[in-house]
């Protein structure tokens, strides 16, 4: 066996945990994939993985116990939030990123080739998973973003118009339950009209459901506090969260930007906020409401 440097040994060992913690991963994804087709997807992914592992176990000379916190860690966020979001964080998972194949290229040339299978080949075949989360991202992306502009201004307005604390949550339920039975009826519309029938009703659940989910995030704040100033306060702060977490879903699940996507809806729910503020507050002066 050849004679390795005892940096690139340790690389080796790292990329063999990876590589068997992946592939027990992977198995166990399959055997409870209700589809065919990911069924065949996950279990031909384990076999590259259980592959690279063998080819690494040439070079160190050792077996490597794979990472059981890992394999359920990964197993249950692909259960909860989709294979591709689950599958696509473990693969740039901490452990995968200090791995340096470069590095390890120099004294072991099959280095290279196994990355370029890790970044390519399995990228291509987790593509191929398919899954209603991602089929109808688009749909969810609209009702929580309309959600998020649309009820974050309401009560924006309404909490300098009204500061009423019941009043501003019941007139934001109202908005909110209006606002997601027309949302969902207009993606229905606009599937059917596009000749999408069979996806139809699955985007206009989607749609209402994540403007509801939007909707009681924001809305929450009103019931539990007395200030309606704080509840806003509460509600803006419950809007970044959801904006973050949807936002790094969509950069893990989709390979885009987290920083771009994340500002961009900040920086216009923001806008839209403030210049409802703006129209509250102008509201109470010119009719003089008092309640």
């Amino acid at each position: 066996m050849k004679s390795l440097t005892p940096l690139v040994r340790n690389q080796i060992i790292k990329a063999q945990r990876a590589e068997i913690t992946e592939y027990y991963t992977y198995k166990k994804l399959a055997q409870k994939a209700k589809s065919k087709s990911n069924r065949n997807v996950l279990s031909e992914i384990a076999d590259d993985e259980k592959r690279h592992y063998e080819i690494w176990k040439k070079y160190s000379g050792r077996e490597v116990n794979p990472s059981r916190w890992d394999i359920k860690k990964y197993y249950w966020l692909a259960r909860i939030f989709g294979l591709t979001f689950g599958l696509k964080l473990m693969e740039r998972g901490e452990e995968r990123a200090q791995i340096n194949y470069k590095h390890i290229g120099k004294e072991i040339p099959e280095a290279i080739q196994i990355s370029k299978e890790e970044n390519d080949h399995e990228k291509e075949l987790i593509a191929l998973i398919d899954e209603d989360q991602l089929k109808y991202i688009g749909s969810i992306v609209l009702g929580l973003n309309d959600a998020l502009v649309e009820i974050l201004g309401t009560l924006a307005g309404l909490t300098f118009a009204l500061q009423n604390n019941r009043l501003v949550a019941l007139a934001g339920v109202i908005a909110g339950i209006a606002g997601a039975l027309s949302m969902a009826s207009s993606e229905y519309l606009s599937n059917k009209s596009e000749g999408k029938e069979d996806g139809a009703i699955k985007s206009a659940i989607f749609t209402g459901i994540a403007y509801v989910f939007a909707v009681i995030f924001l809305v929450v704040p009103y019931f539990v506090l007395n200030s309606p100033f704080l509840s806003l306060a509460w509600a803006v702060l419950d809007s970044v969260f959801v904006v973050f977490i949807f936002s790094y879903y969509i950069s893990v699940a989709n390979d885009q930007s987290f920083k771009k996507r994340f500002l961009e809806m900040i920086v216009l729910s923001t806008v839209v906020g403030l210049i409802s503020f703006g129209l509250g507050y102008l509201a109470r002066l010119i009719f003089g409401i008092e309640v």
